[in-house]
């Protein structure tokens, strides 16, 4: 008899657990540094929430929506308090919880860039019934996308077609713009070619801006051989980089 009080109690008590657990929101935005929101015009964020402790996956997703206001994000003092999200992509997840709970969020960005997405992840608390809304929590994603979009990949060629042109697309993560003198100021930007030749250093070449998002350089070989290219860009005021490689053969 007593033995199935007890088994009785525990069965309440496993009841009543689930019966306080509550839906508890959570929003996750990814902020490019020295940018804006990374939103649905560049894939977006892939959100990963997980217990801190056992490492469960507890929700994931992507961030949805705008890249936000500039003139909020990048051009007005902030001050406490006030929103400089509102209308940003965003993921937003509902966990059901019956006690606090540690999560990891990690978000990698921008996910559908492979060559430029970085993992950034930080921690929190989420205690039941108390959400984190908002502009919620906001993760900074650093780096910037560089497209190598000359030569082009495996590419065989001749000597008697060089020099031969580098060209490279350089975007801020959230995939706004780099122009000549503009917000994001190209002209800035230290932007190079390390070149290779049969595994060997060939030579650093620098790229100078030609147009909006776009560098250019010219590439003379001395000879035959396999040829690759590290195109790198670098941002000396923030620590912004990103890299692309390609390989090309002269015959």
């Amino acid at each position: 008899m007593k033995k199935l009080q007890f088994l009785l109690l525990g069965l309440l008590m496993a009841v009543a657990g689930v019966a306080s657990a509550e839906p508890t929101d959570i929003v996750v935005r990814a902020k490019a540094r020295d940018a804006k929101f990374i939103g649905t015009s560049i894939g977006g964020a892939m959100v990963r929430i997980r217990a801190a402790d056992t490492g469960e996956l507890l929700a994931e997703g992507l961030t949805r929506g705008s890249t936000g206001s500039t003139d909020k994000i990048m051009r007005q003092p902030h001050r406490r308090f006030e929103s400089i999200a509102e209308g940003a992509a965003s993921f937003t997840a509902t966990l059901d919880i019956s006690e606090p709970v540690f999560i990891t969020i990690e978000v990698a960005a921008p996910y559908i860039k492979k060559q430029a997405r970085v993992l950034s992840q930080t921690q929190t608390w989420l205690i039941p019934g108390k959400p984190i809304d908002g502009d919620g929590i906001t993760v900074e994603v650093p780096g910037l996308i560089v497209d190598l979009l000359s030569p082009q990949t495996h590419r065989y060629t001749s000597l008697d077609e060089a020099p031969f042109e580098i060209r490279a697309n350089v975007v801020m993560m959230c995939g706004c713009p780099i122009t000549p003198g503009g917000l994001w100021n190209g002209e800035t930007l230290e932007v190079a070619a390390m070149v290779q030749k049969d595994g060997t250093p060939f030579g650093t070449i620098p790229m100078k801006m030609d147009g909006d998002n776009t560098f250019t350089a010219s590439l003379q070989t001395d000879g035959a051989g396999v040829y690759q290219l590290l195109v790198y860009a670098y941002d000396p005021k923030t620590g912004n980089t990103g890299v692309d490689q390609v390989s090309f053969i002269v015959r």
